[in-house]
């Protein structure tokens, strides 16, 4: 999981890995990005990371604007 590797060795509390690893995931779905190898997941984490540590608390804001961040399209409902 790319989050977490990014993370390891950051100053960051365990809620804080809790909540980004939660946005990480719900990044991922929103997405629908299946393959961890995916290069698009590291640059997720790390704009996670970026809107952490920006101060946002919320998993789900958290993951809402990483993506806005990013201007990735949402895939559309089929």
């Amino acid at each position: 999981m790319a989050i977490h590797k990014l993370i390891a060795n950051g100053a960051f509390g365990p809620d804080e890995t809790r909540v980004m690893s939660d946005a990480y995931e719900a990044a991922l779905v929103v997405l629908q990005l299946n393959n961890s190898d995916d290069p698009v997941t590291v640059l997720i984490a790390r704009s996670i990371i970026n809107v952490s540590a920006a101060g946002e608390p919320d998993s789900a804001q958290m993951a809402e604007r990483a993506i806005n961040a990013l201007g990735i399209r949402r895939p559309s409902a089929a």
